[in-house]
């Protein structure tokens, strides 16, 4: 049971292992995800917070345009007094009031209006055409005048007693502002920042390197952006559109704005400290797994000779040393269990009690070698006589042996018994001696019942030997009286 025992203990540490990596992977997600929304809600404030500067600029910009008195005062007072709340705006670039032609009628950055017109633009021409109110966000576009960077706008439609098209108010942001707020926040060496429109055209991205790749894309289409628009808040893993890396998305609108803000996370850094961590974990489990089973093996092997050695030292202790047979302690306990046995079954179980003839004379002849040689020659014959498996030959002392016989009556125990003394006295004489081995056999048999006595068997088999010596050796008697076979 050791090895068996130590392989559980191995699964059981193996699987304790394994459940606190995976509370500890589940804990890596945890902490990835609530610090990409802490910085998704910062992105957030400070986007939110700036559109709405943008949008009080334009709320004030048509309340002043819609007062009759604004268009009778000198054009320099005119900008000043429909541009003053646009200042505090960071990464402000133009603001504009566009008619319902297109063409600016009050500009930030001139006193006198440019010369241009906006009616090309889509963000222009959705105003005309949607009678809504509601603060819209275009872009990316880059910027006709002036520093021609990439810029978003917030507009506006102007609105009229009669419901009519009279033109729009705008103001652009310049997409600087972004990266400097995104370049600010850490999601890692691999991770990226993304400001996206509700309608999926990329307007910001963060490391800068990628902006130029990436700026004004559209991603609607992608089943990563689909997911996103699906489920407004939240995170998910899945594989990146543009570098094939699998990432972790947090994402979030910002407001009512139709703004999107996307963070995505390398799996491969959110997950590089549980990794190395988990190895060491998993190594150092793995070497003390191996090491209990390594030690068990060899506990189990030297258990394993202990139990041989000891099952030979019992094999020694039960056998007679010069025959090989069993001895008189295993024959005690052999003859003990075949008696009970016998009890249970209702079946008879018979005794030989096996005498070497002139085995002193024999000694004399041949000196004490010899007679161990007749001895063991004795030892074999009548392990080669018995073949059942039930059926025990033992050293009952000196010259004596006593054979076992489990469920043999008298007439089968005497048959056996002539059959020994025959192949006993066909046995070669030792050293030409002119005379044989030979052996005299008493045969006893019972039927035992609960409370007879196990040694009355042994009686009436040794007095049989008796009468077997008594009436001239080399002969088989019982304790029945039946025909004695004779040599």
């Amino acid at each position: 049971m050791l090895l068996p025992g130590s392989v559980l203990a191995v699964v059981a540490i193996l699987a304790i292992v394994t459940s606190l990596l995976i509370r500890e992977y589940s804990t890596a997600t945890e902490s990835a995800v609530r610090a990409a929304n802490n910085v998704v809600q910062l992105i957030d404030a400070d986007v939110q917070r700036n559109a709405d500067l943008y949008d009080t600029s334009l709320l004030g910009m048509i309340a002043t345009w819609q007062q009759p008195e604004v268009l009778s005062i000198s054009p320099a007072l005119r900008q000043q007094v429909m541009f003053d709340r646009s200042t505090a705006a960071p990464y402000k670039g133009d603001l504009v009031v566009l008619d319902e032609t297109g063409a600016i009628v009050a500009d930030s950055v001139s006193v006198i209006p440019r010369k241009d017109n906006f009616s090309d633009l889509a963000s222009f021409a959705r105003h005309r055409e949607d009678p809504s109110l509601a603060l819209r966000v275009d872009g990316p576009f880059k910027a006709r005048w002036g520093f021609k960077d990439w810029r978003i706008s917030f507009s506006r439609r102007i609105p009229s007693p009669d419901g009519r098209f009279v033109g729009i108010v705008a103001a652009s942001m310049r997409l600087a502002y972004f990266h400097r707020l995104f370049r600010g926040l850490d999601v890692g060496q691999k991770g990226t920042i993304n400001l996206v429109t509700a309608d999926g055209i990329m307007l910001a991205r963060e490391p800068e390197q990628t902006v130029r790749t990436y700026i004004g894309q559209d991603f609607s289409q992608r089943a990563n952006f689909q997911r996103i628009l699906k489920e407004v808040n939240g995170s998910f893993t899945a594989i990146s559109d543009l570098d094939g890396q699998r990432r972790m998305y947090t994402f979030s609108r910002v407001g009512d704005l139709p703004l999107i803000v996307v963070i995505a996370q390398s799996q491969d850094e959110v997950y590089a400290l549980w990794r190395h961590n988990a190895l060491l974990v998993m190594g150092a489990t793995g070497l003390l797994c191996l090491g209990i089973l390594w030690l068990s093996w060899l506990l189990s092997k030297q258990l394993r000779l202990r139990h041989l050695a000891e099952r030979e030292l019992a094999e020694l202790a039960a056998t007679d040393g010069l025959t090989g047979l069993a001895n008189r302690r295993r024959l005690d306990a052999i003859f003990k269990q075949e008696w009970a046995r016998s009890i249970r079954s209702e079946r008879p179980i018979s005794v030989l009690m096996i005498d070497v003839d002139h085995f002193k004379a024999f000694n004399d002849r041949h000196g004490h070698h010899g007679g161990d040689i007749a001895l063991r020659n004795v030892a074999k014959t009548l392990e080669a006589s018995i073949r059942r498996p039930g059926d025990v030959a033992a050293r009952y002392g000196g010259e004596e042996f006593l054979v076992v016989l489990p469920e043999t009556d008298l007439t089968g125990a005497r048959l056996l018994a002539e059959q020994i003394r025959q192949a006993i006295e066909a046995l070669p004489p030792l050293s030409e001696d002119g005379h044989p081995i030979t052996v005299s056999i008493g045969a006893a048999s019972a039927r035992p019942e609960a409370g007879d006595q196990q040694a009355r068997l042994f009686s009436e088999a040794d007095q049989a030997l008796y009468h077997a010596k008594s009436r001239g050796r080399n002969r088989v008697e019982s304790n029945a009286e039946e025909p004695s076979a004779s040599h």
